[in-house]
């Protein structure tokens, strides 16, 4: 594991969540397990765009887009364990004509430390054909409005 270096823009907009650690992410020695960082990293996706007006139970429906992940970069830290509760702090780096980077850092509340590092690439496609489309404007404005 190596150490942690924080990266974040001091402009960043910073969008914040939380997950407790549960039975089914550690393995057993009661450590996460490392793949179960990615999916703290999506709920904090989601609570992102939630918080900028875009949830994802009616967004994808509404504008007729996905956003499938093309890249996805991990680092890993330190470990968490069962029932230590988790806070994703999320930063927009990056928002294109129809791809988005951002990244996600898990900090474990009781120890403090980063416990992994994770950074997406999304490109929109439009749902019918999934071919590549432009993002949504509306959503690019404010994904730009985060940089």
């Amino acid at each position: 594991m190596t150490r942690f270096r924080d990266t974040l823009p001091s402009s960043a907009r910073i969008f914040e969540a939380r997950l407790q650690v549960q039975w089914a992410d550690v393995d057993v020695a009661g450590i996460m397990y490392f793949a179960a960082y990615s999916r703290f990293a999506e709920y904090a996706e989601m609570q992102l765009f939630a918080e900028l007006g875009f949830p994802y139970e009616s967004v994808f429906g509404q504008y007729e887009f996905w956003l499938p992940r093309v890249r996805v970069e991990a680092e890993y830290h330190a470990p968490a364990l069962m029932s230590d509760w988790i806070r994703m702090r999320t930063h927009i780096e990056r928002v294109g004509a129809s791809s988005i980077r951002w990244k996600t850092v898990c900090f474990n509340e009781r120890t403090g430390e980063a416990g992994a590092a994770i950074s997406f690439i999304v490109a929109a496609i439009d749902s019918a054909t999934h071919k590549s489309r432009p993002l949504p404007e509306p959503i690019r404005s404010a994904l730009i409005a985060c940089v």
